[in-house]
């Protein structure tokens, strides 16, 4: 099964080894697309809680299609995630590769579903209709950690369609997001928003010795910070705007920005309205 060490997959992971016994097995897909701590915390889970796991190095870096960000990047995130296991499995005698959609993800843009369904891929928490809610649940009365973790995306998630995916980007998101969480904050995205870059114009510095020094070239970088709308009021006393802006600088972000919305699932695809492009899957 596909496993990531979220609510979905840490669930999906226990009950099929409880289920299965060795007839089972989980598989992390590590990319830049998955930060450091979460590849931890997954590894760690696997050995507290007794059910193996593989790590597979996936390659979607190296597909031109899914770093141009189109708006069904996820699709090219799951064919190559797809392609890894499928040969897994057959060498490992596994029947069926499932993974951890649930009945909460019906009607949501998820692209990365008709790459599960090209590979025949199976969700079983999804066909036990088994909800968001329900399985957070389930995974109380299990005693696993996992069952009141915030709802976490891959990194490249954090990038608004259209604009490229790069390892640079994914650093300083993760970078950001590991500030605001040992801060204290608890449903965290940072949102990276490219922003044109300021080119020097031939005799535009006034002459004389206190002129200022021509602007550098290259790409400026803005963070949009999406925390729970329980947590927003945090960013108006003890001076914790300030220190998180600071801290974000020195990531690299010119720009640091509070939504006051709010964190919200699925946020991204609040532009979907708009005619962006999309890459035709092959």
């Amino acid at each position: 099964m596909a496993y990531s060490g979220g609510v979905d997959s840490v669930f999906l992971a226990l009950v099929a080894r409880q289920a299965l016994g060795d007839k089972s097995l989980a598989a992390i897909a590590d990319s830049p697309s998955l930060p450091r701590r979460e590849l931890e915390e997954a590894l760690a889970l696997g050995r507290q809680f007794q059910f193996p796991v593989k790590v597979v190095q996936t390659r979607e870096f190296q597909n031109l299609d899914y770093l141009a960000n189109p708006r069904n990047r996820c699709y090219f995130c799951k064919h190559e995630l797809f392609s890894e296991l499928a040969p897994l499995a057959r060498t490992g005698g596994f029947a069926v590769i499932a993974y951890g959609e649930n009945a909460s993800d019906s009607g949501d843009f998820r692209p990365g579903a008709q790459a599960a369904a090209e590979f025949q891929v199976r969700a079983p928490l999804k066909e036990a209709g088994l909800t968001k809610a329900d399985i957070r649940e389930l995974s109380a009365a299990l005693g696993l950690p996992t069952a009141d973790k915030p709802q976490m995306a891959c990194l490249s998630s954090r990038i608004p369609y259209g604009e490229s995916v790069t390892e640079e980007k994914l650093r300083m998101i993760e970078l950001a997001e590991n500030v605001l969480r040992d801060l204290g904050f608890h449903d965290v995205r940072v949102r990276h928003h490219e922003l044109p870059a300021i080119e020097s114009v031939p005799g535009s510095r006034p002459p004389g010795p206190k002129a200022l020094p021509a602007p550098t070239s290259g790409r400026r970088h803005l963070a949009r910070i999406e925390v729970g709308p329980g947590e927003l009021a945090r960013f108006a006393v003890g001076g914790m705007s300030a220190r998180v802006a600071e801290e974000l600088r020195k990531i690299g972000y010119v720009h640091v920005t509070l939504d006051l919305q709010g964190y919200r699932r699925g946020s991204v695809n609040e532009v979907l309205a708009m005619k962006l492009p999309e890459i035709k899957a092959v």
